[in-house]
Protein backbone atom coordinates (compact mmCIF):
# COMPACT_ATOMS: atom_id res chain seq x y z
CA UNK A 1 0.00 0.00 0.00
CA UNK A 2 2.97 2.28 0.64
CA UNK A 3 3.92 1.92 -3.00
CA UNK A 4 0.41 2.92 -4.09
CA UNK A 5 0.52 5.98 -1.84
CA UNK A 6 3.88 6.97 -3.30
CA UNK A 7 2.54 6.66 -6.84
CA UNK A 8 -0.56 8.66 -5.97
CA UNK A 9 1.51 11.47 -4.43
CA UNK A 10 3.88 11.45 -7.40
CA UNK A 11 0.95 11.64 -9.83
CA UNK A 12 -0.69 14.44 -7.84
CA UNK A 13 2.56 16.41 -8.06
CA UNK A 14 3.31 15.73 -11.74
CA UNK A 15 -0.11 16.24 -13.29
CA UNK A 16 -0.59 19.86 -12.17
CA UNK A 17 2.90 20.67 -13.41
CA UNK A 18 2.05 19.11 -16.78
CA UNK A 19 -1.16 21.14 -16.96
CA UNK A 20 0.72 24.35 -16.17
CA UNK A 21 3.43 23.58 -18.74
CA UNK A 22 0.95 22.56 -21.47
CA UNK A 23 0.90 25.96 -23.27
CA UNK A 24 4.67 25.75 -23.77
CA UNK A 25 4.24 23.72 -26.96
CA UNK A 26 5.21 20.35 -28.38
CA UNK A 27 8.17 19.75 -26.06
CA UNK A 28 5.95 20.26 -23.03
CA UNK A 29 3.28 18.03 -24.55
CA UNK A 30 5.81 15.27 -25.19
CA UNK A 31 7.02 15.59 -21.59
CA UNK A 32 3.43 15.37 -20.34
CA UNK A 33 2.80 12.24 -22.40
CA UNK A 34 6.01 10.68 -21.13
CA UNK A 35 5.10 11.45 -17.51
CA UNK A 36 1.61 10.00 -17.89
CA UNK A 37 2.93 6.89 -19.62
CA UNK A 38 5.44 6.48 -16.80
CA UNK A 39 2.57 6.77 -14.33
CA UNK A 40 0.59 4.17 -16.30
CA UNK A 41 3.56 1.82 -16.27
CA UNK A 42 4.04 2.36 -12.53
CA UNK A 43 0.37 1.63 -11.85
CA UNK A 44 0.47 -1.57 -13.89
CA UNK A 45 3.72 -2.64 -12.22
CA UNK A 46 2.16 -2.02 -8.80
CA UNK A 47 -0.91 -3.98 -9.92
CA UNK A 48 1.24 -6.96 -10.86
CA UNK A 49 3.10 -6.74 -7.56
CA UNK A 50 -0.18 -6.61 -5.62
CA UNK A 51 -1.54 -9.62 -7.52
CA UNK A 52 1.63 -11.59 -6.88
CA UNK A 53 1.59 -10.63 -3.19
CA UNK A 54 -2.10 -11.54 -2.86
CA UNK A 55 -1.52 -14.90 -4.53
CA UNK A 56 1.47 -15.63 -2.32
CA UNK A 57 -0.49 -14.66 0.79
CA UNK A 58 -3.36 -16.95 -0.22
CA UNK A 59 -0.94 -19.81 -0.86
CA UNK A 60 0.61 -19.27 2.58
CA UNK A 61 -2.68 -18.90 4.48
CA UNK A 62 -4.49 -21.84 2.88
CA UNK A 63 -2.24 -24.53 4.43
CA UNK A 64 -2.20 -22.61 7.73
CA UNK A 65 -6.00 -22.74 7.86
CA UNK A 66 -5.81 -26.52 7.97
CA UNK A 67 -4.29 -26.21 11.45
CA UNK A 68 -7.19 -24.12 12.79
CA UNK A 69 -10.48 -25.25 14.27
CA UNK A 70 -12.67 -23.36 11.78
CA UNK A 71 -10.89 -24.46 8.62
CA UNK A 72 -13.54 -23.38 6.13
CA UNK A 73 -14.10 -20.01 7.76
CA UNK A 74 -10.36 -19.41 7.74
CA UNK A 75 -10.10 -20.34 4.09
CA UNK A 76 -13.09 -18.17 3.22
CA UNK A 77 -11.53 -15.22 5.03
CA UNK A 78 -8.23 -15.78 3.20
CA UNK A 79 -10.06 -15.93 -0.11
CA UNK A 80 -11.98 -12.74 0.63
CA UNK A 81 -8.71 -10.97 1.39
CA UNK A 82 -7.25 -12.35 -1.83
CA UNK A 83 -10.21 -11.18 -3.90
CA UNK A 84 -10.17 -7.76 -2.25
CA UNK A 85 -6.46 -7.33 -3.05
CA UNK A 86 -6.98 -8.69 -6.58
CA UNK A 87 -9.80 -6.24 -7.22
CA UNK A 88 -7.68 -3.36 -5.95
CA UNK A 89 -4.85 -4.51 -8.20
CA UNK A 90 -7.24 -4.78 -11.14
CA UNK A 91 -8.43 -1.22 -10.55
CA UNK A 92 -4.82 -0.02 -10.71
CA UNK A 93 -4.24 -1.96 -13.93
CA UNK A 94 -7.46 -0.58 -15.42
CA UNK A 95 -6.44 2.94 -14.46
CA UNK A 96 -2.99 2.45 -16.01
CA UNK A 97 -4.43 1.07 -19.24
CA UNK A 98 -6.94 3.94 -19.40
CA UNK A 99 -4.09 6.44 -19.10
CA UNK A 100 -2.21 4.63 -21.88
CA UNK A 101 -5.25 4.66 -24.14
CA UNK A 102 -5.86 8.36 -23.50
CA UNK A 103 -2.24 9.26 -24.27
CA UNK A 104 -2.29 7.19 -27.45
CA UNK A 105 -5.58 8.82 -28.47
CA UNK A 106 -4.06 12.26 -27.93
CA UNK A 107 -0.93 11.28 -29.86
CA UNK A 108 -3.00 10.03 -32.78
CA UNK A 109 -5.04 13.25 -32.72
CA UNK A 110 -1.83 15.32 -32.64
CA UNK A 111 -0.36 13.39 -35.57
CA UNK A 112 -3.56 13.91 -37.53
CA UNK A 113 -3.54 17.61 -36.64
CA UNK A 114 0.05 17.96 -37.82
CA UNK A 115 -0.75 16.02 -40.97
CA UNK A 116 -3.61 18.40 -41.77
CA UNK A 117 -1.48 21.44 -40.95
CA UNK A 118 1.47 20.20 -43.01
CA UNK A 119 -0.65 18.99 -45.94
CA UNK A 120 -0.62 22.35 -47.82
CA UNK A 121 3.16 22.63 -47.47
CA UNK A 122 3.67 19.02 -48.55
CA UNK A 123 1.33 19.56 -51.50
CA UNK A 124 3.26 22.70 -52.45
CA UNK A 125 6.54 20.79 -52.20
CA UNK A 126 5.13 17.99 -54.35
CA UNK A 127 3.96 20.51 -56.94
CA UNK A 128 7.35 22.24 -56.88
CA UNK A 129 9.15 18.92 -57.37
CA UNK A 130 6.74 18.00 -60.16
CA UNK A 131 7.37 21.37 -61.83
CA UNK A 132 11.13 20.89 -61.51
CA UNK A 133 10.85 17.40 -62.96
CA UNK A 134 8.71 18.65 -65.84
CA UNK A 135 11.11 21.53 -66.50
CA UNK A 136 14.04 19.11 -66.51
CA UNK A 137 12.15 16.79 -68.86
CA UNK A 138 11.33 19.64 -71.21
CA UNK A 139 14.93 20.87 -71.13
CA UNK A 140 16.16 17.37 -71.94
CA UNK A 141 13.61 17.04 -74.74
CA UNK A 142 14.64 20.45 -76.10
CA UNK A 143 18.30 19.37 -76.12
CA UNK A 144 17.39 16.14 -77.91
CA UNK A 145 15.32 18.00 -80.49
CA UNK A 146 18.06 20.61 -80.96
CA UNK A 147 20.61 17.85 -81.49
CA UNK A 148 18.34 16.15 -84.01
CA UNK A 149 17.68 19.44 -85.81
CA UNK A 150 21.41 20.23 -85.94
CA UNK A 151 22.16 16.77 -87.25
CA UNK A 152 19.40 17.07 -89.87
CA UNK A 153 20.69 20.51 -90.86
CA UNK A 154 24.23 19.23 -91.26
CA UNK A 155 22.97 16.26 -93.27
CA UNK A 156 20.96 18.58 -95.51
CA UNK A 157 23.95 20.88 -95.98
CA UNK A 158 26.10 17.86 -96.84
CA UNK A 159 23.56 16.71 -99.39
CA UNK A 160 23.43 20.19 -100.91
CA UNK A 161 27.22 20.30 -101.13
CA UNK A 162 27.27 16.91 -102.81
CA UNK A 163 24.59 18.00 -105.26
CA UNK A 164 26.46 21.24 -105.99
CA UNK A 165 29.73 19.37 -106.49
CA UNK A 166 27.98 16.89 -108.78
CA UNK A 167 26.42 19.75 -110.76
CA UNK A 168 29.76 21.51 -111.12
CA UNK A 169 31.37 18.27 -112.26
CA UNK A 170 28.55 17.68 -114.77
CA UNK A 171 28.87 21.21 -116.14
CA UNK A 172 32.63 20.83 -116.34
CA UNK A 173 32.30 17.53 -118.17
CA UNK A 174 29.74 19.01 -120.55
CA UNK A 175 32.00 22.01 -121.23
CA UNK A 176 34.90 19.66 -121.87
CA UNK A 177 32.77 17.56 -124.19
CA UNK A 178 31.68 20.67 -126.08
CA UNK A 179 35.28 21.76 -126.46
CA UNK A 180 36.29 18.34 -127.72
CA UNK A 181 33.37 18.29 -130.14
CA UNK A 182 34.22 21.79 -131.32
CA UNK A 183 37.83 20.81 -131.92
CA UNK A 184 36.72 17.73 -133.78
CA UNK A 185 34.44 19.83 -135.98
CA UNK A 186 37.23 22.29 -136.62
CA UNK A 187 39.56 19.43 -137.52
CA UNK A 188 36.98 17.95 -139.86
CA UNK A 189 36.46 21.40 -141.40
CA UNK A 190 40.15 21.78 -141.96
CA UNK A 191 40.32 18.33 -143.50
CA UNK A 192 37.48 19.16 -145.90
CA UNK A 193 39.07 22.45 -146.89
CA UNK A 194 42.40 20.75 -147.41
CA UNK A 195 40.72 18.12 -149.56
CA UNK A 196 39.03 20.81 -151.67
CA UNK A 197 42.29 22.60 -152.17
CA UNK A 198 43.96 19.37 -153.16
CA UNK A 199 41.21 18.63 -155.67
CA UNK A 200 41.45 22.11 -157.19
CA UNK A 201 45.14 21.67 -157.82
CA UNK A 202 44.52 18.53 -159.78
Amino acid sequence: MATRLTVALWAAFCLPLAAIAEPLGNAAQEADWAARLDKAAALQAESRAMKDAAKQTLEEKTPACDQKFLVNACREEARREYLKASHAAQRLETEGRAIEREVKREQIAEREKRRVEEAPQQEAELKARAAETEAARQATQARIEATRADKAKKTEEGERRKAADAERLRQKQEAHARKVAEKMREAEQREREAAKQEGAKK
